[in-house]
């Protein structure tokens, strides 16, 4: 062990006085393209990390809008869909009663539903053939007019008896 520890100690000494060889030009540019190559990987794992990141927030964004939308829908007055003439014509949207973030809209839909088989009824002139008192909403959320996010409930008319 004595004999290797001297060589490697003459070897650091000659380095230190200048009379070591040095680096070939070739080692120096694969160390500079190996960094680079690392580099490059690490910033696009990055990026990529920042873009999922982006994208996670948007539809926990969207998520939350939209179950906001249907719980605000569940609390207002149940509308008959089945009258042409209704007023209000639909539910309230959330963003009108406070501010939703910038560059998302929601949208509600309501249907009337068959309580036997699920299905909206049929609908024309804006009004459906039928209200038995449960509709199928939708809140569609959507970022830059894009939807984001589709979520479903059910509205119940506390009027009509089961």
């Amino acid at each position: 062990g004595k004999m290797k520890k001297l060589r490697l100690n003459s070897q650091v000494r000659r380095a230190f006085r200048g009379h070591s060889r040095g680096f070939s030009l070739i080692e120096v540019v694969i160390a500079i393209a190996l960094i680079g190559i690392i580099a490059v990987a690490v910033l696009s794992a990055l990026s990529t990390a920042s873009i999922s990141l982006i994208i996670a927030d948007k539809r926990a964004t969207a998520e939350s809008l939209a179950r906001s939308q249907l719980e605000y829908v569940k609390n207002q007055d149940y509308i008959d869909y089945s009258d042409p003439d209704r007023d209000p014509a639909d539910y309230d949207v959330i963003c009108e009663v406070m501010e939703c973030p910038e560059d998302y809209t929601v949208e509600v839909v309501a249907e009337p539903i068959d309580p036997d088989t699920y299905q909206p009824y049929e609908k024309e002139d804006g009004a459906f053939e039928k209200d038995d008192g449960i509709q199928k909403i939708k809140a569609i959320v959507s970022y830059d007019s894009e939807a984001v996010i589709t979520m479903e409930g059910y509205k119940r008319n506390p009027d009509t008896e089961e």
